[in-house]
């Protein structure tokens, strides 16, 4: 994303040269003709670099300087001064300056000190990737810094105490497996069998077995005895992901096992003791499913004791950066790369999407840029490869569209941050005063902080 950078100055002349100075290096520019326009300018836009004078009539650049790093405080400010000023250069940096021009000076002098304020940004924003790249991780966890998936620890402690049976719902790709592991983990059955099946990958004539076992000669291919899924996870946990799917005669036979504690094997007469804990997991709604007769109600209630709901990832769209911390590292062991994680653009990309396969669909995308990319970070142009999300808005009402998914996305990220909006403005990477802004519905072009721009494009 292209950086962009506040020019401050009283002087016409000197904002039109240092423009198009910048202006040609790529940068975009926008100008001030005074302390008060700049900071109107700061509130409503964030800029990466202001560069500012000193001395201007009303407010001077030392309480532009202060100001700015209050409403804006990621941005990196220079500011001139006059020749021999040197107390002046001194106090702005005391006052977090970023850096000093004395004038007169070159412009090749400002290029090259703005180029060497981002590179400094962009390398302390990579020493904090390798930094967390080298920070240990608990495998298999369930990440997640949200209210959202500390309450879900606390359930699935709760639950991991007890001996019921648990039924995980929640929307494809959201971790509902990790969820049921971290049940089994957490509880008195951790050093048992954790045994997993997919009841929609298996086709109903073998599913019964598979379950329940069967023994010689059963059926045609089974030339030897199989103990079943029930007995293997005896004394451990049983996850049936994806219930929703099993047949209702299967069902009838599950409901059977739950309530007699013991499985009788395919051909078999001998019923044999199973003390197995029931973990199930589903997508649909198990209720509606009751309503419509795809699903036995007596079975419903025996699964669903203790019920866990994983929240989908766009409703906490402020686990998404240490969600991509945790996904790129375990994708490095899986690819043998050291990719240490995504520029700041691709996050904010990455936190702005729908999200509909959740944490699986993140893992994917991730996982196609770092195998395209070949980068040791994840670029905005990476992520492009990405099909894009199709739109159904009439291209007259584009700025329409924008504002409207603007306003939707604000509202996302105050619902995951639990309306701190301190918080869901450095999740959004824009400051304080800027999302006040939006919250109040003022688009870009409102107001008088725009009445002046020399934005070059």
């Amino acid at each position: 994303m292209t950086a962009s950078i506040l020019v401050v100055d009283d002087e016409p002349a000197i904002q039109d040269i240092l423009t198009w100075a910048l202006s040609a290096e790529g940068y975009r520019v926008a100008t001030a003709g005074s302390g008060e326009e700049a900071l109107a300018r700061v509130e409503a836009e964030d800029f990466d670099v202001i560069v500012t004078d000193i001395v201007m009539p009303g407010l001077d650049g030392l309480e532009v300087l202060e100001r700015s790093r209050v409403l804006n405080p990621r941005a990196a400010v220079i500011v001139m001064t006059a020749y021999a000023a040197l107390d002046t250069a001194i106090a702005a940096l005391r006052r977090g300056a970023s850096d000093y021009l004395e004038k007169p000076f070159s412009v090749d002098l400002l290029k090259e000190r703005v180029h060497r304020l981002l590179q400094y940004r962009e390398t302390l924003w990579k020493d904090r990737l390798v930094h967390r790249a080298m920070q240990p991780r608990p495998a298999g966890s369930l990440v997640g810094e949200s209210d959202a998936i500390r309450a879900l620890h606390e359930q699935i402690t709760l639950a991991a105490r007890t001996p019921s049976n648990v039924l995980v719902t929640g929307e494809s790709g959201v971790g509902k497996e990790l969820v049921a592991r971290a049940v089994h983990a957490e509880g008195a059955r951790h050093d048992a069998p954790f045994v997993a099946l997919n009841c929609g990958a298996i086709p109903e004539a073998l599913l019964e077995s598979q379950l329940f076992g069967h023994v010689r000669g059963a059926f045609t291919t089974a030339v030897q005895a199989n103990q079943g899924l029930f007995v293997a996870a005896s004394q451990g946990s049983l996850f049936l992901d994806e219930i929703g799917e099993m047949p209702l005669p299967l069902q009838v036979k599950l409901l059977r096992v739950i309530e007699d504690k013991c499985v009788l094997p395919v051909g078999g007469t001998k019923p044999q003791a199973v003390d197995t804990r029931i973990i199930a997991s589903t997508n649909r709604d198990l209720e509606r499913e009751v309503e419509a007769g795809r699903f036995r109600e007596d079975l419903f209630y025996r699964l669903n004791v203790v019920h866990l709901v994983v929240p989908p990832l766009r409703e906490r769209r402020g686990d998404i950066p240490v969600l991509v911390d945790h996904l790129v590292h375990r994708l490095n062991a899986k690819l043998g790369t050291h990719c240490l994680g995504v520029e700041r653009d691709a996050l904010w990309s990455l936190i702005g999407r729908p999200w509909k396969g959740n944490v699986r669909e993140l893992e994917n995308v991730l996982e196609r840029a770092i195998v395209l990319g070949g980068n040791d970070l994840i670029t905005l142009r990476d992520l492009s490869a990405e099909p894009a999300t199709s739109h159904h808005a009439a291209p007259q009402d584009l700025r329409g569209a924008v504002r409207r998914f603007e306003r939707q996305h604000l509202m996302e990220v105050l619902t995951a941050t639990q309306s701190d909006k301190r918080k869901a403005a450095r999740m959004l990477g824009i400051s304080l005063a800027s999302l006040y802004r939006k919250l109040r519905g003022e688009g870009d072009e409102s107001g008088p902080a725009f009445s002046k721009q020399r934005d070059s494009e």
